[in-house]
């Protein structure tokens, strides 16, 4: 497996404000000590949108993790968005077509998606409206989370869900917007082959690496300066300087980042054995889940 001389986390969000408290982005490089990118006042997602495209201008060895779904199910009904004629065929083609009706939504935001008469069918858009192609229950899923919810490592909540805390739906759509536009200069793991040098984009669910460093399963949220020490600790990595606020955003960045470090050479994690060629394409996958 090739190696990587820095690694970083992106706690993305889906809110619909220009700089959304819940983005936050760490990185660790070849020292021990994590640190978080701080630009002011906050970040916007277009920001995030820049830096990795300077990222990718100095082809620095970086490996980007980021806090969201990169597809929607599509294998358990052969379609991401059924009984709609343009339902693309492949996650790049979603990207693109996301992006394409949402040209006018600020932000990178995706209200024009969610608005669309064909593809608002499919979402729990609050408690009293349901699409009609909803489906019920928790919400379809990709594989990947089917099979995070069936061995444990994870409880995954659908993109079709827009309601409630755990909503992962706004995020995942507005983060396929950011990899549309980076047009292909960073590949994205597991849609394109991973190069042999050059930063390197893939999606991680930060309560796995909340759990491998040791937090206790539905409690991994670390809100103070102990916490976070306990958990960098469990991954053998120090605690970086005193934080402005000790945010669950800022502290799964920081916790994730440590965890991409210490897992990124194994290489059962990039060839998991349940990711098929086509669940590759179609849905994609969570680095980290074997």
């Amino acid at each position: 497996m090739r190696s990587f001389s820095h690694f970083a986390c992106v706690d993305w969000s889906g809110a619909k404000t220009e700089r959304p408290d819940g983005i936050a982005v760490a990185v660790i490089g070849p020292d021990q000590r994590p640190s978080l990118l701080s630009p002011a006042p906050r970040w916007s997602r277009p920001d995030v949108l820049a830096w990795l495209l300077r990222l990718a201008e100095s082809e620095q060895d970086i490996m980007i993790g980021f806090d969201l779904s990169m597809a929607l199910p599509f294998l358990d009904m052969g379609s991401y968005l059924p009984q709609w004629d343009e339902s693309p065929d492949d996650a790049k083609s979603l990207w693109n077509q996301v992006d394409a009706l949402c040209g006018n939504d600020p932000h990178l935001n995706v209200t024009s998606f969610l608005e669309h008469p064909q593809a608002s069918r499919h979402f729990r858009h609050s408690r009293d409206h349901v699409g009609d192609l909803f489906g019920g229950g928790i919400g379809r899923l990709r594989e990947v989370e089917r099979y995070q919810r069936t061995t444990g490592q994870a409880n995954s909540a659908s993109c079709f869900n827009l309601v409630g805390a755990a909503q992962v739906g706004k995020s995942s759509l507005t983060g396929m917007r950011m990899l549309h536009q980076l047009g292909g200069v960073i590949p994205v793991w597991p849609f394109d082959p991973v190069p042999d040098h050059g930063p390197v984009i893939v999606e991680i669910y930060t309560t796995v690496a909340a759990l491998a460093a040791g937090l206790p399963k539905g409690r991994s949220k670390v809100r103070d300066r102990a916490g976070l020490a306990t958990a960098l600790a469990g991954l053998n990595t120090a605690p970086p300087a005193r934080l402005r606020r000790y945010d669950d955003h800022s502290t799964d960045a920081l916790i994730t980042a440590s965890w991409m470090k210490q897992v990124a050479s194994d290489r059962s994690l990039w060839n998991p054995p349940a990711m098929t060629e086509e669940i590759a394409q179609k849905e994609g996958w969570t680095f980290g889940v074997v």
